[in-house]
C-alpha cells in the first residue's frame, strides 16, 4: 500500500476579488481539523476569479504568499490557478509546491474556455511531477480535460493522480463529471477535478479511483474534501486491468494506429475547417 492524503477545497470565490487571505484561513481551518493531509488542491482562479485584470508576475507576491502557506503547513499545495502576466502573454497557471515552500512545477493551461476565456494565451508543455516515495502526479486544468489527448499523455508520462483545478458555473456541469470519471477509468489513475462555489463555481466536485469508483461528489456549497488515495491501486490496476478486465494504457502502447488526425499536414481538414471561426454564437433570427 501507498496511502497518501489530498483534499480538495471546494470553497466560495468572491469573482474579482482577492481571495488569498480567505484560502489562508480555509487552509489553517483545514489542517487543524485534518492534520494528516499531505497535499491540497483549490479551485481553478481561486485566487482572484476570472479577470486578467489581476494578472501576477511569475515570483510575484502573491506566489511568495502560496509558497509561505506551503512551508507553514509543510504540506504539497496547488493553489488552484490564476491568470499569470507573461511579457508577451497572460495565460491561466497553476502551481505545485512542495513541503518546502519551492515551486516545483508551474504549468500553463492548454485549452481556454475560448471563445469565451479570450485574450488568453495557450500552454504547451504537459506537466508532470514527482512526489519522492509516492509517485507521479499531473496538473490539467478545467477544459483541458475536453480534449482526452491531455489526460492520457500526462498518463502516458507516468501520472498516477491527474490533479484537475476547475472552476465551472455554468448548465454543463453534469457532462464533466461524466467525462472526470471517463478519463479516471481509460487512463487508470486517480482524478482530482475540484471546483469552487459562488462566484467560483456551482461545486459538485469530484474524485475518482483508478478503476472509476466516485470516491466522493460533493454538493454544490462550500465543502473540504480531506481522502487517503493508495497509490498501489493505480500500479495493479495498470499491470492487471480495470477490474481485472480492459487495459486500455497498454493497449493503447500496442496500438497499430497512428492517427492521422493529428498530422495537421496530412489530415483533410475541409469538414473540420468547414464549422466556421471559433466565436460566441449570436441570437438565431427567427
Amino acid at each position: 500500500m501507498v496511502p497518501f492524503a489530498i483534499a480538495g477545497m471546494q470553497i466560495a470565490i468572491a469573482a474579482g476579488d482577492d481571495n488569498v487571505p480567505a484560502m489562508r484561513t480555509a487552509l489553517d481551518v483545514l489542517m487543524h481539523r485534518f492534520p494528516w493531509v499531505q497535499m491540497v488542491v483549490f479551485s481553478e482562479l481561486a485566487a482572484f476569479g476570472p479577470s486578467p485584470g489581476h494578472a501576477q508576475p511569475p515570483g510575484g507576491p502573491v506566489e511568495i504568499a502560496f509558497c509561505e502557506m506551503a512551508r507553514t503547513h509543510c504540506l504539497w499545495l496547488i493553489p488552484g490557478s490564476y491568470f499569470e502576466q507573461h511579457p508577451r502573454a497572460i495565460y491561466n497557471t497553476a502551481l505545485a509546491i512542495d513541503p518546502t515552500g519551492a515551486v516545483v512545477a508551474r504549468y500553463h493551461k492548454m485549452f481556454p474556455f475560448r471563445p469565451y476565456e479570450a485574450g488568453i494565451a495557450a500552454g504547451a508543455e504537459f506537466c508532470v511531477f514527482d512526489v519522492p516515495c509516492v509517485g507521479r502526479f499531473g496538473l490539467s486544468i478545467c477544459y483541458d480535460m475536453w480534449f482526452p489527448e491531455t489526460i492520457r499523455t500526462l498518463a502516458a508520462l507516468g501520472a498516477e493522480v491527474i490533479l484537475h483545478p476547475t472552476m465551472t458555473d455554468t448548465i454543463d456541469r453534469d457532462v464533466e463529471l461524466s467525462i472526470a470519471r471517463t478519463m479516471a477509468a481509460v487512463n487508470q489513475c486517480y482524478f482530482f477535478d475540484i471546483n469552487g462555489v459562488e462566484g467560483g463555481g456551482v461545486g459538485r466536485s469530484i474524485v475518482v479511483d483508478p478503476v472509476g469508483h466516485v470516491l466522493h461528489q460533493a454538493a454544490s456549497g462550500t465543502e473540504v474534501i480531506p481522502i487517503e488515495i493508495d497509490l498501489e491501486q493505480v500500479r495493479r490496476s495498470r499491470r492487471t486491468g480495470i477490474r481485472g478486465l480492459g487495459q486500455p494504457l497498454k493497449s493503447f502502447r500496442d496500438r497499430q494506429v497512428d492517427f492521422p488526425v493529428y498530422d495537421r499536414a496530412r489530415f483533410d481538414t475541409s469538414y473540420l475547417d468547414a464549422l466556421g471561426p471559433l466565436e460566441r454564437p449570436g441570437r438565431e433570427r427567427p
